[in-house]
């Protein structure tokens, strides 16, 4: 943890100045030690470092295990706390290790789109069930965590906000007339409304028709590809 809050300290500055990095509610956190998800839009590589300096513990993030086949990435992903997972398919072994943190108490990050989706506005994707079985199975909350601009990518010394957005506790995750796979994604739904209703809470110059099908159609054959 040491090691982990003083990578912190040197990539805080870094991206402050970089990135121009504001963070916005961050009162909205749970308190230290509550095991809860972090459930956040997807738009640029670097999205978990912002969303890591801007939450007090230590938070595990899921990442594609191609990142773990480069030396110096490999090495920057286990430092920040990040561990491997298929997006091509169901990882149970990824979800085992996922719940078994939050059962220890630990924090995780997860990306429900699956995968990066620049420049596009979130609410035209659509989110994977994941984030929802993992909460039911666990029985956390999740808090919703918007990475914010104007042109919905981060970009060199363009403002960034890190949105914290209100937690939800387990008991607003349970959904007792829902079981299975409409439970998981009536949770998964509702976290990341909240990360999208976030997200157009700021003016922006609309992309055009054809622009937004473009973009819409490659993060389709990126999906595709990981099955």
């Amino acid at each position: 943890m040491k090691r982990y809050n003083f990578i912190k300290a040197i990539l805080g500055w870094v991206f402050r100045i970089v990135f121009r990095i504001k963070y916005v509610n961050r009162e909205n956190q749970p308190p230290m030690g509550t095991p809860y998800i972090v459930c956040s839009n997807h738009a640029h590589f670097f999205d978990v470092v912002p969303i890591g300096l801007a939450l007090k513990p230590q938070i595990h993030f899921m990442a594609k295990r191609e990142v773990f086949k480069t030396p110096f990435l490999r090495g920057v992903a286990k430092l920040m706390g990040a561990y491997p997972v298929n997006r091509g398919g169901n990882d149970i072994g990824a979800i085992k290790k996922t719940i078994e943190i939050l059962k220890n108490g630990g924090c995780v990050g997860v990306f429900p789109q699956g995968t990066r989706c620049s420049y596009i506005d979130p609410a035209l994707t659509e989110p994977k069930d994941g984030i929802g079985v993992i909460a039911a199975r666990a029985g956390v909350g999740i808090l919703p965590v918007c990475v914010r601009t104007k042109r919905n990518k981060m970009g060199v010394f363009r403002k960034t906000e890190i949105v914290i957005g209100e937690y939800l506790p387990p008991e607003k995750l349970e959904f007792p007339e829902l079981t299975g796979m409409e439970k998981h994604k009536a949770i998964t739904n509702l976290a990341f409304s909240q990360v999208c209703k976030m997200n157009n809470e700021i003016e922006r110059k609309p992309l055009p028709p054809e622009r937004t099908a473009q973009i819409l159609e490659e993060i389709n054959r990126k999906m595709h590809k990981q099955k």
